[in-house]
């Protein structure tokens, strides 16, 4: 199969991005490892042909709400999460993250293997930047899926605390993303 060259505007439609959180503290037993998606996203991947670098020379932008966090799992707990408690988090992470604005510039393409290798740029939250690296690799032509770790107070973010600190949520967030550039809406 040919290589897939051109530029590509990505979202909600074409892919996904996802964040994991997990507990700590001497009560981590009560709170919930929660699964979120962001709803509100776009991002733009252009990759030139062959001759020009290909894969290795493309360059991803991407914006995310994180306004838009949807949470659609939580696991473990001393009870099932509820739409309730769904509702408390949603405006517990409003309060921590304020607007939530997120951008990620890519710097670098590194290739490992067939299918396989790492964007590396510069991850932006609220306007404190860090340099950002994601595991990618692509099960199908045009599918990527990645992953990466955003530690929160890198970015000024302080952790969720509960239960008068007995309940904290780790400094470490999972990002994950899966698209598919086949379905995306490509300029050229």
């Amino acid at each position: 199969m040919a290589a897939i060259t051109g530029s590509f505007r990505l979202g909600p439609d074409n892919g996904r991005v996802i964040l994991r959180t997990s507990r700590a503290g001497l009560a981590a037993l009560a709170g919930h490892d929660l699964t979120m998606e962001v709803t509100a996203w776009s991002a733009r991947v252009e990759v030139p042909d062959e001759e020009a670098g290909g894969i290795t020379a493309a360059t991803v932008t991407a914006d995310l709400d994180l306004g838009s966090l949807a949470v659609r799992e939580g696991t473990g707990g001393a009870k099932p999460l509820t739409d309730r408690d769904r509702a408390d988090i949603k405006k517990t992470i409003s309060r921590i993250l304020g607007d939530g604005q997120a951008s990620f510039v890519s710097s670098r393409i590194i290739r490992t293997g067939a299918s396989g290798g790492a964007i590396e740029g510069t991850l932006t939250i609220n306007g404190k930047s860090q340099p950002a690296r994601l595991q990618v690799s692509e099960p199908a032509p045009g599918r990527y899926r990645g992953s990466g770790t955003v530690v929160q107070t890198a970015y000024g973010i302080k952790p969720y605390v509960g239960f008068f600190g007995a309940l904290k949520l780790k400094d470490e967030v999972g990002v994950e993303f899966d698209v598919d550039l086949t379905k995306a809406q490509s300029d050229g």
